[in-house]
């Protein structure tokens, strides 16, 4: 075996600051989107953002399974972590997430 396979590669964090566990959500550094794009794409973008960030807190708060995560559920996290109550959409899109994350 190659000395180089024995040697664990380096890594590097991606957090700034220790995450607390009692919390069920932190939100990240937010940076400036990419200009030039067609608007379609920032509404899509900022959906998929929104809908990762509401799949974690939920996963942090103890629902794993999407048939936990109904819309009355998503949206009281939402108003929870401080994130404007979610569509219908967004909450179908989180359902997906927690669905195919398995």
């Amino acid at each position: 075996m190659p000395a180089a396979a024995l040697k664990p590669l380096p890594t590097q964090s991606t957090s700034k600051r220790a995450v607390l566990l009692e919390l069920p959500y932190e939100p990240v550094e937010k940076r400036p989107l990419p200009p030039g794009r067609p608007r379609e794409w920032y509404v899509t973008h900022n959906r998929r953002l929104k809908a990762m960030r509401l799949a974690i807190a939920l996963l942090d708060s103890g629902v794993y399974m999407p048939n936990q995560a109904r819309n009355e559920k998503i949206r009281s996290t939402a108003q929870l972590i401080g994130v404007h109550p979610p569509s219908d959409t967004t909450c179908h899109m989180v359902r997906a997430l927690m669905r195919y994350a398995r």
